[in-house]
């Protein structure tokens, strides 16, 4: 599902004009990438918490150079999810194999 199909969503389901839902998707996503890079957390509750986690250093391969490097500790960003959504997605059935 792609933003659009997000905005189109919401505006079948509210009837707002999609100009509006555009604006309020946007600034959504602005307000989570702005909080999490303060290293913030946003928690809303039934749906989960967006933070950072922080990446230990380690030791990489670059196979071509055929040289060990460092990769140095860094944050990246997280989603955990609710208790309640993450039973839900839980319940997924899971497609059999192709033969």
């Amino acid at each position: 599902m792609t933003k659009q199909d997000v905005v189109n969503a919401i505006h079948d389901k509210t009837k707002v004009d999609k100009a509006t839902v555009i604006l309020v998707v946007e600034s959504f996503m602005k307000i989570v990438k702005d909080t999490i890079t303060d290293n913030k957390a946003i928690y809303l509750r039934g749906f989960g918490t967006f933070s950072t986690k922080l990446r230990a250093e380690k030791k990489a391969r670059n196979i071509k150079a055929k040289k060990t490097i460092t990769v140095p500790a860094h944050f990246i960003p997280a989603f955990k999810p609710s208790k309640a959504f993450g039973e839900r997605v839980k319940k997924l059935k899971v497609p059999k194999e192709k033969k």
